[in-house]
């Protein structure tokens, strides 16, 4: 293979990042046809896109609409105002705003008539296959990661009846309950017929195992997850942590899957703004550390959500060899910081991270997520190969199709141990 020259390498790593399918490895999207009670599961459309807690918190800064009063309107309203404040009377300059014009547009939208009706017009009567279809190939999306969880009402029917999700679609076992919640788990586990207690005693440990157990082998999921609140600690003599220890990271090493901590949401900040009003904090990683380090037969996924926790994270990285750093989840979703993240991560880790994960629970946000974060992950790579360039190191475009391969699916395969 020809050896690339300097001038040339600007082009074709942004093309070979651009061509690469992508594994989106966090999402909380469903498979279109997972339904519940209401309907389906998976929201996508306009307005869905429009009424996400991304902008409703953003609107409540330029309205003086009291939060009761907004959700108590139908979405349809609510988009409207949306619109209008963020998008008509001022300059949609913020990600979750033009994200949304990244995506109209990749639709086909000429966004410059600034015309909401038409949008919708132009976009209704799809169904959930066919926008599926359409956004993952716009995002260039081979395989969805899904958030799957136990305790919701609306998915539990679909599992416990066999239910088998579309080719392309994988489950992620969510546990939070267990661990952010578990007075509150613990009648709901007894009413489904297992024999815990709220001290974790007796029969407790393998009846959690066992609902672990038969939730993995219903849902066949790639990971467990948890979101853990900024001031999670192990071990600190609670329950939590005993479950942690005694249930969760057994059965994952028995499902031969890894666990995944996604790290400092706090929930309700402002509770009036519902999904709206969670916010994050800095945590304390030592915990990671020793989980990494006394449970060496567990893999770890782990991203955080605090700017201030990203170098510490790395560094841990670096470490341990049973955790994967993963992802901009959430509030890091910001092009400025998932740059600095992605250059900072590429500085102390090479390419043995995954730089990206959509976040999305509405379908069309994973067009503009992966469109952004492509440009950013191309641009960093550019620039540290051309840094490799100077000190008279070659390239080949297979090397660089191997590294974006490993950034955007195989990492995260390889870690998981299977094949996609």
């Amino acid at each position: 293979m020809a050896q690339l020259t300097l001038s040339e390498l600007s082009s074709v790593v942004h093309e070979v990042v651009e061509r690469q399918p992508i594994t989106d490895m966090h999402t909380h999207l469903y498979s279109p046809n997972m339904r519940g009670p209401q309907g389906p599961l998976l929201l996508w459309g306009i307005d869905a896109l429009l009424t996400y807690h991304y902008l409703v918190a953003e609107v409540m800064r330029w309205s003086d609409v009291a939060p009761d009063m907004f959700f108590d309107w139908p979405v349809e309203r609510q988009a409207d105002l949306i619109w209008q404040k963020l998008f008509i009377e001022h300059s949609p300059v913020s990600e979750a705003e033009r994200g949304v014009l990244t995506s109209l547009k990749a639709l086909g939208m000429d966004v410059r008539s600034r015309d909401l009706g038409a949008f919708r017009a132009a976009l209704a009567g799809v169904s959930a296959e066919a926008a599926v279809r359409r956004s993952l190939q716009l995002a260039n999306i081979a395989h969805v990661v899904m958030t799957n969880d136990p305790f919701d009402e609306a998915e539990r029917a679909f599992w416990l009846s066999g239910g088998k999700v579309q080719t392309g679609f994988h489950a992620a076992l969510r546990i939070d309950p267990l661990l952010r919640g578990w007075s509150e788990a613990v009648p709901r586990l007894q009413g489904w017929g297992y024999k815990v207690d709220s001290a974790l005693g007796g029969d407790s440990v393998a009846e959690v195992q066992r609902f672990l157990r038969e939730w993995a082998g219903r849902m066949a999921p790639l990971y467990m997850a948890v979101s853990l609140p900024p001031d999670f600690s192990y071990p600190d003599g609670s329950v939590a942590s005993r479950v942690l220890a005694e249930c969760i990271l057994p059965m994952c090493r028995e499902a031969h899957i890894p666990f995944a901590m996604m790290i400092g949401s706090e929930r309700q900040v402002n509770p009036t703004l519902r999904l709206a009003g969670d916010g994050l904090g800095r945590a304390s990683l030592g915990f990671v550390a020793r989980l990494a380090r006394e449970f060496p037969a567990n893999r770890f996924f782990v991203t955080v959500l605090s700017h201030e926790n990203q170098h510490e994270l790395i560094v841990l990285g670096r470490k341990f060899r049973n955790l994967m750093v993963f992802g901009c989840w959430w509030f890091m979703n910001n092009p400025v910081i998932i740059e600095d993240m992605t250059r900072m991560r590429m500085e102390l880790l090479g390419t043995s991270f995954i730089p990206q994960h959509s976040d999305a629970r509405v379908l069309e946000q994973v067009i503009y997520k992966w469109t952004h974060s492509r440009a950013i992950i191309a641009k960093v790579l550019v620039d540290k190969y051309a840094d490799l360039m100077a000190t008279g190191w070659t390239l080949e475009r297979a090397e660089i199709e191997r590294d974006v391969a490993d950034l955007l699916q195989d990492n995260f395969w390889r870690f998981v141990g299977k094949r996609p």
